[in-house]
This record gives C-alpha cells, structure tokens and sequence, in this order.
C-alpha cells in the first residue's frame, strides 16, 4: 500500500510540474520587437505578456539552457523546464569507470569545467594545456575526457560556460573566454549530472527525455571490452531500469549504426529514435540542395526504419528570388518520404546582425536582426512541418508553439 502511495504522489507531482505556467520571461516579447514589420509580427504581437504559456514538446532544450546557464548541468535542466520546454536533451558520454554522464561531448572537459585548474584532475586529462606561442603560430589547447576520470571523480568538476581561447598564453586567459553575448553570472553553485540523476530530475519535473549518444572519441572497444553495441544498450537499460515508458524517450545519435541497432534491439524506444545529420560536415560533397549528393537518400533511411531526421537548421531551408526564407528541397524530400523533422539549434549563433552565422548560411540574404529567429521558427513550423526545434534559450520556442498552436 506505501508504494502504491508513494508512486501515486511521484505521479500527481509530476502531473502537477508539467501543469505549472512556463515562465516566458522578457526575451521572446524582445525579439517580436526587433522583427520585420508585417503580418508575423503582428500575430505574435498579440500573443502578449498577460496570457498563460504552459509547456510544449515542439519547445526542445538544447543542453538546457545555455544561452545563460552552463549547459548539462541541474540549474540549466531546471530553467529549461520552467521556460517551458517539453522534451529536454541530455548528451550522453562514459566515464573510465562505464558510468554514463550529460557532457556535449567525450573531450570537452577542459572547456566546460575547471579541470584544468584543478592539478590532481588535470594530471589524468589525454593531453595537458600548452599554451599558445605567437612566435610558431601554435595554438593554444588541451584534451579532457570523461574517459579520463572515474564517475566520482567527474562529479566533483565545477562546470563553466564552454569557451576557451586558442590565443591564450596563460591558463587563465584560455579557461576565461566566454563569449560577450553568453553571460558567467550564474556559473557559481552549478553541477554536473549523470545520466541517471538526469533521468530523475527530468521525470521529477514532467518532461520527456531525448538522450543523445555521444560519438566516442577513444578507440573502441574501450579497454577491450565496452563496445558500441553495449554503450548504446547501457543508454536504453538505463530508461527501462528507472520505468520509463518508451513513448516518452527520443534516443538520438549522429551515427545511424546506434539508429538501426535500437530500431533492431529495442523497437519500442528504436520507434523514436533520432537520427542526427551532420553530413554537411563529415560526408564530402554533400549539399542540402542536391538531392545527388545524399547517401543515403531519404527513402532508404525511411526503409531502414528511421522515422525522425534531425539536420542543423540551414539545411531545412534556402531563399527564393524575393529573398524569402522557403523550405530546401532536403527538407520537401525528407517529408515526401514519410520522415519527421527536428532541427537544431535556435539561438545558438549570438546576434544576428550580419546573417546570423552558420547556423544560417543557407538564407544568410535574409537575416540582419535577432528578430528574423522567429521568421525562421514560423517558416520551420508552417511550411517545412518540423515536430520541433532545439533551442538555447526555450522560452522563445515555448512563447511561439503557445502563439501558433503547435504541439
């Protein structure tokens, strides 16, 4: 009967989570301002401050919000749920000891923790800082894996902003390098996860998981015995251990190997598996544009059971004569195919002012404010179709799924 209780109570509390109003905060209302005058504007104009926001699937974290907090860590999971995001990621990585951790990637450690100001740590890291010589040209750097320290041993790393800087000359100067737009306010007193108090957290606060597994960046098998096979199995063990249903996980991975092995090992989570596209940077002569250069092809990725793509956002759209953002002919062929889309990542670039970066190479004529965001999350939303959209900040995400009625 104290179980049955008790799991009743965990239920309503998480009901009662998921149920709280989103805190949209100023920074949506902002961005309306600095659009575009036209009819988009003045839709979302209308929305206003005073209405309930609750929370939406289409609002996905990215890291959690490290637009203001440091990302995978407990404070940044936190602000992503009360902003309103429906689904939350955590990047999942191994420690030595086979423990499974939220870090972006393997080696990033000396550009998201202090272990590089911490001696007994940063003597177990691949490879130490050296500074930068302006003399050779060489720059500065260092390499530090979660492979490197044992679970316990990562849970005592402060985390930071990711930022270093390759001209540094002094440790200092290369740990102290987060960018102008980003913000170190609320570094003191955050901490780092591990998938499973990830998995807590995340259901404690309502919200559905996407846990991405991270490409290894150490030989595999690891040690001679941790292979791909079993660190992708360890990542859906860890979901079915803690009871959580298949329908609320949406694994993911930029390697269709660990796709198609969850799609043949665990259907019920392989159903809603992710696969994460980054051709346009590891596939030569690939082009969103030219349907030639995808292998493979839409329709063969739907055959092998994939059913939601996920490409960087520039890859989703291009311009029309008029200067218009429209949807690429990779996004029309992805949806004629059958595919969902996901795309990735809002608000990651900085300011838009002068095309917005990469994340906005494909419509770059189009974009010369912060404000042209939300005309690319209409156009995601309205005429490519995406299920969702990864965000660094999900308030914004959150604020435009209320205004138009997406899920």
């Amino acid at each position: 009967m104290r179980v049955r209780s008790a799991l009743a109570l965990i239920l309503a509390l998480a009901g009662a989570a998921a149920a709280e109003p989103a805190q949209i905060g100023p920074r949506p209302f902002h961005l309306v301002d600095t659009m575009k005058p036209g009819p988009l504007q003045d839709r979302l104009k209308a929305c206003g401050a005073d209405r309930p926001y609750v929370a939406k699937q289409f609002s996905i974290s990215h890291r959690g919000a490290p637009l203001q907090f440091p990302e995978h860590t407990r404070e940044g999971v936190l602000a992503a749920a009360r902003m309103g995001a429906g689904i939350i990621e955590c990047d999942v990585t191994f420690t030595r000891d086979r423990q499974l951790v939220c870090r972006h990637a393997q080696c990033d450690l000396h550009t998201t923790t202090d272990i590089l100001a911490r001696p007994e740590l940063a003597a177990k890291c691949t490879a130490p800082f050296t500074p930068a010589d302006p003399a050779t040209g060489r720059k500065a750097s260092a390499k530090c894996c979660t492979s490197d320290l044992t679970l316990d041993e990562f849970k005592t790393l402060k985390p930071k902003m990711d930022a270093a800087d390759p001209e540094a000359t002094t440790l200092g100067a290369y740990m102290n390098a987060t960018p102008r737009w980003r913000t170190d306010l609320y570094v003191d007193g955050a901490t780092l996860m591990s998938h499973q108090e990830y998995i807590a957290l995340v259901r404690s606060l309502g919200r559905k998981f996407t846990p991405e597994l991270k490409a290894p960046e150490v030989p595999m098998p690891f040690e001679g015995t941790y292979t791909q096979d079993r660190y992708a199995q360890q990542l859906i063990d860890a979901y079915r251990e803690a009871g959580i249903p298949p329908e609320d996980v949406f694994p993911q991975s930029f390697q269709l190997r660990d796709v198609l092995y969850w799609l043949a090992k665990e259907p019920a989570f392989g159903r809603q598996a992710v696969f994460l596209d980054d051709r346009d940077e590891t596939a030569p002569g690939f082009d969103p544009m030219r349907p030639e250069t995808w292998n493979p092809g839409m329709e063969a990725l739907r055959a092998q059971g994939v059913r939601i793509l996920a490409p960087p956002l520039w890859m989703l759209v291009t311009t029309d004569a008029q200067n218009r953002i429209v949807p690429s002919p990779y996004a029309r062929a992805a949806r004629a195919a059958g595919l969902d889309l996901i795309a990735w990542s809002l608000e990651r670039s900085g300011p838009l002012k002068g095309g917005g970066g990469g994340y906005y190479r494909s419509v770059r004529p189009a974009i010369d404010r912060d404000g042209d965001a939300l005309t690319l999350l209409d156009v995601l939303h309205g005429e490519v179709g995406v299920r969702g959209v990864f965000s660094d900040w999900p308030a914004t995400t959150t604020f435009y799924a209320n205004c138009v009625g997406a899920e």
